[in-house]
């Protein structure tokens, strides 16, 4: 890759990842230790931008060959079908926080040269049966919205060499079937499988003072339903 040991690399001198609490410093530990975590929690709380974070730090050192993106194709809103261009331009703005991430720590030149030569690699559920990743740190976002069916396509696709990360807020899914990020972690706890389940709860959000008062509201509200 011309730009690892090139100029892009040696001119970003960058700060290490920081814990900004005690359960950023377990997620932190177990993204050094682990081949696949699953990471619970509301908004806000560094879910997303650690992972994505630490895959850039881990392919700019050339210790990965690929990052894979996917989430679900279930919004809250507008839906993907409204969009114009191909499958993975429909997928693309709900990708914006983690390729901000990643253009942060490897710089939006060499990011764009990933990204022409499929070194990052945006892939919905649609085109994922069949494929087979490798030497990649794959993220799940949004994982409360798949499915089992889904969920299970999702950790059969992961293979040597990998670390995957699966994200979501069990209390936020939005489809009406059983969640396959709930069934996952059923099958981690019944099973004792060495699969970390990192915990975030409204003490641990750090993205803003107001992030955390909408939280504590709406999730005072769904007391009371």
């Amino acid at each position: 890759m011309e730009f690892k040991g090139s100029k892009f690399q040696n001119d970003r001198v960058l700060p290490p990842i920081k814990a900004l609490n005690p359960n950023q410093s377990q997620y932190l530990a177990a993204l050094r230790s682990s081949q696949q975590i699953v990471v619970l929690g509301p908004a806000g709380t560094g879910k997303t931008w650690i992972a994505a974070t630490y895959a850039a730090d881990l392919y700019r050192n050339g210790r990965i060959d690929k990052i894979i993106l996917t989430r679900p194709n279930v919004p809250c809103g507008r839906s993907l079908g409204f969009f114009p261009g191909s499958l993975e331009d429909k997928f693309a703005p709900w990708a914006v926080p983690i390729v901000d991430a990643i253009k942060e720590r490897i710089g939006a030149g060499p990011y764009e040269i990933a990204l022409k030569r499929g070194d990052i690699e945006m892939a919905p559920f649609e085109v994922m049966r069949g494929r087979s990743w490798k030497n990649a740190f794959i993220l799940l976002d949004e994982a409360q919205n798949t499915s089992v069916a889904e969920i299970k396509t999702f950790l059969t696709r992961v293979g040597e060499n990998c670390i995957s990360v699966v994200n979501g807020d069990i209390n936020q899914s939005d489809i009406q079937q059983a969640s396959g990020l709930g069934r996952m972690i059923e099958l981690i706890r019944s099973h004792g499988l060495p699969v970390p389940v990192i915990e975030f709860s409204i003490e641990d959000i750090v993205r803003s003072g107001i992030c955390a008062m909408w939280v504590r509201a709406f999730e005072g509200d769904s007391a009371h339903c």
